[in-house]
């Protein structure tokens, strides 16, 4: 194996007390490629790990046995195979109770998709349905493919790397097709493009709307999602003022950014509760709350329920 997905001395680090341990990407590629594909063996015990943890890059896996449950933050996977599975990096995910599972493992990070810049358009879209069942043919499309990003990253023959982004942007192309039409416009999604009148939303608004989608879905150095506090504070990153912001992103997918950073928000803090041992204070602080009695009445306001009665109901 010419990669690895952990430093040799420390596997995973978790930079903050309680939380879940960060995975990252380091690589032994002419270049420093920062991409990785291989066996659930070859890529190491990290690629079966029965922990909750992040990434800072993207994982594709590629399930062709085995049996048990994938978790990803909220939601549990039952692995029948063949299936395709896509963690976003900043996901908490783990498996559960597995036996004999076998299949390939693609990583790579935002910065390797150079040649293709849509491809994290693409990456948003296909996380919106992260776990899809094969029927025989795509089995056996995404096989092949699979194939030869391994056969080229085995060899690293001269301009390996410009093939490697190439086979990816068409196994992301194809895995977004897989996905299906019928997305709801969420702040993952690609802005469909056009306003609540059916008018093409181009130029700077549009943009300006990609780039809102890109921030909530960003993570941080550490692998934790990076989620702005208010509107002002993404205009500010963006470069726009809240005004023109919030017109953009209506245009683009009929929601204000305010109702999208919410939705960011609460999920951020769900993930928190469901799968790391921080405490309400500290996750109010991870979600952008100076208060934590406001960041309560927050949550119980977008979910129904108490911080402390979400994470009780996780662990029944």
């Amino acid at each position: 194996m010419r990669g690895t997905t952990a430093l040799p001395d420390s596997p995973c680090t978790a930079s903050r007390r309680g939380e879940p341990p960060v995975h990252r990407l380091e690589v032994r590629l002419p270049d420093d490629v920062p991409f990785a594909v291989g066996s659930f063996d070859s890529i190491g015990p990290m690629s079966r790990a029965a922990f909750p943890h992040r990434h800072t890059f993207y994982e594709i896996v590629h399930v062709t046995h085995g049996t048990g449950t994938h978790v990803v933050d909220l939601d549990r996977w039952e692995l029948r195979p063949p299936q395709l599975g896509l963690i976003l990096p900043g996901r908490l995910h783990h498996w559960e109770d597995v036996r004999g599972l076998d299949g390939s493992v693609v990583l790579f990070t935002p910065e390797f998709l150079l040649d293709h810049p849509g491809d994290q358009d693409l990456l948003r879209r296909i996380g919106e349905r992260p776990w899809l069942r094969l029927d025989p043919a795509a089995h056996s499309r995404t096989g092949r493919l699979i194939a030869e990003l391994r056969e080229e990253y085995g060899h690293g023959d001269a301009g390996f790397a410009t093939v490697l982004r190439s086979l990816l942007h068409v196994l992301l192309v194809r895995t977004a097709r897989l996905a299906g039409p019928d997305r709801p416009a969420v702040p993952a999604a690609t802005p469909p493009g056009r306003d609540t009148a059916g008018r093409q939303v181009v130029g700077r608004q549009a943009a300006v709307a990609e780039e809102f989608a890109r921030l909530l879905a960003r993570t941080d150095r550490d692998g934790g999602a990076d989620v702005p506090r208010s509107v002002r504070d993404c205009a500010e990153r963006i470069g726009v003022t809240p005004g023109y912001l919030t017109e953009a992103v209506r245009a683009a997918v009929g929601r204000t950014p305010a109702g999208l950073l919410r939705d960011a928000r609460t999920k951020e803090a769900q993930r928190l509760l469901a799968r790391t041992e921080l405490t309400v204070r500290q996750i109010a602080a991870r979600t952008g709350f100076d208060d934590p009695a406001y960041f309560c009445r927050f949550f119980r306001r977008e979910t129904g329920m108490s911080p402390g009665d979400f994470r009780k109901r996780r662990d029944i």
